[in-house]
């Protein structure tokens, strides 16, 4: 075979297969095509966004093996993805003497696989392509140029067009005594979507591949199939009892639903039926996407993991809880009494605020943080409180708010006006009062109006003066509600800044990634 992977190499075909040879270098139909990015790519690609997005989110939040492992599949899908998940990898995989690269060029129809003497020395993998656009897919596998073929030619025609997009893989014998066999098999089979081991019936029972591998691939059934090769040598008369065999072995193996092909390179038997099984998971295009959505399935459930289901309700946010701690450890009702009290005594130095209680600050920040925290997980529930004030932060900022707080006792100048009145209409009745005492009978005014007059201009005072006195009490309550009023706003702002703040917005990126992983999920 020529070292140089673009030179055109003639294959002839399969033993038993007459036919013209195939000419390797020629370019395929163009309907063949290259890598698709249709809408499954687009929707996984969108996904692993997401499931990307929410790491960048949760951050330090997420447990670091959490961030690595999603972190590495991520990294793995999007490399498969910007090979789109047109191409369907299938692998043949057994020990030595299974017949796997006779298979191989069964299948495909070309003597390009090792087969016999040289075979179990070589470690190398060897693919055949359907289609075109394979280079970047087998580079990423790893598959050197030279052990490469594009199957489908223009001489095909239409006549392997149900193979369409499939990459076949022949691998190292599993069992052989070379360790680097087996190190090749290994790194291979993670990038394979449907694999296919090859035993033949006298080592069909090989613990080396079953418990060596079988055993540990619980749960991919769909994605596996068994071809007991060699079939012709076994008589007519034990074949079923041999393939119930297997499949006991299967069950075993905690692999029940792997299918079964009886298979015979040398007669054809059972090969027109593997191919119709590739043509079907070539057919589906969803072997690779499957393979693809439950990575990035099982990395969203490790995010979600990290999250919880919820945020707390919104009543655990209400602030009102939090200021009516804050006024109380600011004594703030006794200041706004204290005011009312100014008020309604006509005193004209006001009150101070006094010292903010720490300890109520304290019980404050604590029943909020344990409200706000309820069911979010331990990291989350750590990064909020660092992110909301201090005690003494909060303290300081409570203290800042009320000290803009006025706190001025001024008279009601309604009551002051009504008091001048009644001192008005009071010495106004007195002197009244004297003069017709000192006029005996008062015979310059007739007695009976100017005693009228007087009695008025007293009772007028009494009355002002009572009037007053409720106008500078209920001026006085006002104050002190507004007093009240003011310190709680001022209160408020700054447990909205210093408390509620950080807390929307460590809860907002809580959020946004749980729907992050919801949506990588697949979840609407």
């Amino acid at each position: 075979m020529s070292d140089d992977p673009s030179s055109t190499t003639t294959i002839p075909v399969a033993a038993g297969d007459e036919g013209p040879t195939r000419d390797v270098g020629v370019e395929p139909s163009a309907s063949t095509g290259g890598a698709v990015r249709g809408a499954t790519t687009a929707a996984l690609d969108e996904r692993v966004d997401a499931l990307d997005g929410a790491l960048a989110v949760g951050g330090t939040r997420f447990d670091p093996a959490v961030m690595v492992r999603v972190a590495a599949t991520i990294d793995r899908v999007r490399e498969r993805l910007a090979l789109g998940v047109d191409h369907t990898v299938v692998a043949l995989a057994g020990g030595t003497g299974s017949g796997k690269s006779s298979l191989f060029n069964a299948v495909s129809g070309l003597k390009f696989a090792d087969v016999g003497v040289r075979r179990p020395t070589t470690s190398r993998v060897t693919a055949c392509v359907w289609g075109s656009d394979g280079g970047p897919l087998l580079d990423w596998i790893g598959v050197e140029p030279e052990d490469r073929i594009e199957r489908e030619s223009l001489l095909d025609g239409d006549s392997e067009a149900g193979l369409r997009g499939l990459v076949l893989l022949d691998l190292p014998d599993h069992d052989s005594i070379a360790p680097e066999h087996r190190e090749v098999v290994d790194r291979v089979l993670p990038q394979v979507d449907l694999l296919i081991w090859v035993v033949d019936p006298q080592k069909y029972a090989d613990n080396a591949l079953h418990a060596g591998y079988l055993r540990g691939m619980t749960g991919r059934d769909a994605s596996m199939l068994l071809v007991l090769n060699q079939v012709d040598t076994v008589p007519p008369a034990v074949r079923g009892d041999l393939v119930q065999d297997v499949r006991r072995l299967l069950v075993e193996d905690g692999l029940p639903d792997v299918e079964v092909h009886e298979v015979s390179t040398v007669t054809g038997e059972g090969v027109a039926g593997l191919r119709e099984a590739l043509a079907d998971a070539v057919d589906r295009r969803s072997v690779a996407a499957v393979h693809a959505d439950a990575e990035i399935a099982d990395a969203a459930r490790l995010v979600q993991s990290q999250t919880a289901a919820r945020e707390p309700a919104p009543s655990a946010l209400a602030i009102g809880v939090v200021v009516d701690r804050l006024s109380a450890a600011a004594g703030l009702t006794a200041v706004g009494d204290a005011v009312a009290a100014a008020v309604r005594g006509g005193a004209g130095t006001p009150p101070r605020l006094g010292e903010v209680h720490a300890d109520g600050v304290g019980l404050a920040r604590a029943s909020w943080l344990s409200s706000v925290t309820q069911g979010l997980p331990q990291p989350w529930a750590a990064d909020l409180r660092s992110r909301v004030a201090t005690t003494a932060e909060l303290r300081l900022a409570v203290t800042d708010a009320l000290a803009h707080v006025p706190l001025a006792a001024r008279r009601s100048r309604a009551a002051v006006v009504l008091l001048l009145l009644a001192a008005v209409a009071g010495v106004a009745g007195l002197v009244g009062a004297g003069l017709l005492l000192a006029d005996g009978l008062g015979a310059a005014v007739p007695w009976l109006p100017a005693t009228s007059v007087v009695a008025g201009l007293l009772g007028l005072a009494v009355l002002l003066l009572a009037a007053s006195t409720v106008v500078r009490r209920r001026a006085a309550r006002a104050r002190g509600a507004r007093v009240v009023a003011d310190g709680r706003a001022a209160i408020e702002s700054a447990a909205r800044g210093r408390l509620l703040a950080p807390t929307q917005d460590v809860l907002a990126e809580h959020r946004h990634a749980r729907e992050l992983a919801a949506r990588a999920l697949g979840d609407s």
